[in-house]
């Protein structure tokens, strides 16, 4: 059982870890990274698609298909409409200032925290199965991070955050998989069955990102090359998402 504990924390340590990809865009000067900020964004938004309806909810509905999957979705955009009426309302009764950060940013370091909570107790779920199931998880577990994560730092610093704080709380969102992890460990979870809940709610949360805040920000840019770029790096977020499944 020692083993298991080893295993499990040093993998959701490293999968926590990767949240600091970000790190290669530090050194970037401020005009060279507005000109990659919106291609983030774009793969951000296909990521988000992509990995809702490529993963979160064909495991949701295949764990639990049904109606009850389909109203957690609705009650997780629910939610973070919820969530960000309540931050916007924050926003406007606070002094402004040129460091304010949008809602979004907010928003997606939530809805970040809670689908980490759930990879890290998926890991842990893993290897109380055996070495072997744990390990190939956190691999799959760190390939879908990847990109993810990129797009998460250009999330943030697209809503406001500096580039070392938009490092720094993508960290502080990854390594809530050491408390997923460790909450699996400690109920002694064998199954996914938790994430019949969390899974949906996860996906409802990433529809309400990418599709109310980050799509409407994309179509500020008009010119057809830069739209073209948007388009293909969307696809591309989509493709990742798409890829990791195929290679399972």
């Amino acid at each position: 059982m020692p083993t298991v504990w080893m295993w499990t924390l040093a993998s959701v340590l490293l999968v926590s870890l990767i949240s600091l990809i970000g790190v290669f865009f530090i050194s970037i000067n401020e005009k060279g990274l507005r000109r990659i900020l919106f291609v983030l964004v774009s793969l951000a938004v296909g990521g988000l698609f992509g990995d809702t309806f490529i993963h979160l909810l064909p495991e949701a509905f295949r764990q639990s298909g049904g109606i009850g999957t389909g109203l957690f979705v609705l009650g997780g955009i629910f939610l973070f409409f919820i969530l960000e009426k309540f931050l916007r309302w924050r926003h406007e009764h606070v002094l402004e200032s040129e460091s304010a950060v949008h809602p979004v940013g907010y928003i997606n370091l939530f809805a970040d925290g809670v689908h980490n909570l759930l990879d890290g107790m998926i890991i842990g779920a893993s290897y109380l199965v055996s070495i072997k199931v744990g390990l190939a998880t956190t691999m799959a577990v760190i390939l879908h991070e990847i990109p993810q994560e990129i797009g998460d730092f250009g999330i943030l610093v697209h809503a406001g955050f500096s580039r070392r704080r938009a490092l720094f709380f993508n960290f502080l969102s990854a390594s809530v998989s050491i408390i997923g992890a460790l909450i699996a460990l400690l109920l002694g979870f064998r199954g996914s069955s938790f994430s019949q809940f969390m899974a949906p709610l996860t996906a409802g949360g990433f529809i309400y990102i990418a599709g109310s805040d980050l799509l409407p920000e994309l179509h500020k840019e008009s010119k057809p090359a830069q739209s073209l770029i948007q388009m293909a790096a969307i696809i591309a977020g989509a493709g990742l998402m798409l890829l990791l499944t195929l290679a399972d």
